[in-house]
């Protein structure tokens, strides 16, 4: 189902008025976002950070980490947690990149219009659409949605899509709605509400600043 702009438009700015204008992006180079990206999953930032900066000081270049032995790719992203599954993935992602003729470097996919750079992105092992979206919003600052498990919850949850929507339908819909330049900050803010109020066990609905535009709460004021 389409999601309603209104609606939408009513929750971005009521989250805005809650959490404020998030930190800028990173605006790391792209290979550092997808590496980055990977390092990301099942832990915390802080873990992330440190397994990203161990990375970095254990391998010289991206080219280093491609040709690494697993066992000490692993050992060095370790406080990340996940170190054997990541290092598989983070290996395998960097040399689909050379085999596809890029370089890499801190300017790895930085001139690719948009539609190749997704292609090339989500045609490298073990990288989804999530992943891909993430590059692009955060390294680039192009009009890319990633939703990862906060906003998929919170938007299924609010009615924006259907009860039944997979992940990557949430992303496609939420690319086609949200204005380019509200992307990066709603995003954030989705993801913020979905870790401090639209936890996953018990949300905290009397808290809610949306709780007047949730169905589960059961009234409906999109103003």
């Amino acid at each position: 189902m389409p999601v309603d702009r209104r609606r939408l438009g009513a929750i971005s700015r009521r989250l805005a008025k809650a959490y404020g204008t998030p930190p800028p992006p990173r605006h790391l180079p792209p290979i550092d976002e997808l590496v980055l990206t990977v390092l990301s999953q099942h832990t915390s930032d802080t873990n992330r950070d440190r397994a990203y900066a161990d990375l970095r000081r254990r391998f010289t270049t991206w080219d280093d980490v491609a040709d690494a032995p697993l066992p000490a790719l692993a050992r060095a992203i370790r406080r990340g947690g996940l170190g054997p599954t990541k290092a598989v993935r983070i290996r395998a992602m960097l040399r689909g990149v050379r085999e596809s003729g890029v370089t890499l470097d801190e300017r790895t996919f930085t001139g690719m219009p948009d539609p190749k750079l997704w292609d090339t992105l989500v045609a490298l092992p073990g990288v989804g659409p999530k992943t891909a979206a993430c590059v692009l919003l955060f390294s680039l600052d192009r009009p890319y949605f990633p939703v990862d498990t906060h906003v998929h919850r919170v938007a299924r949850r609010l009615g924006l899509v259907s009860p039944r929507a997979g992940a990557v339908a949430v992303q496609a819909e939420f690319q086609a709605t949200v204005p380019p330049e509200q992307m990066y900050e709603l995003h954030m803010n989705l993801i913020r509400h979905g870790r401090a109020v639209c936890v996953a066990l018990r949300p905290r609905c009397s808290e809610c600043v949306l709780a007047t535009l949730c169905p589960r709460v059961g009234v409906t004021d999109a103003r």
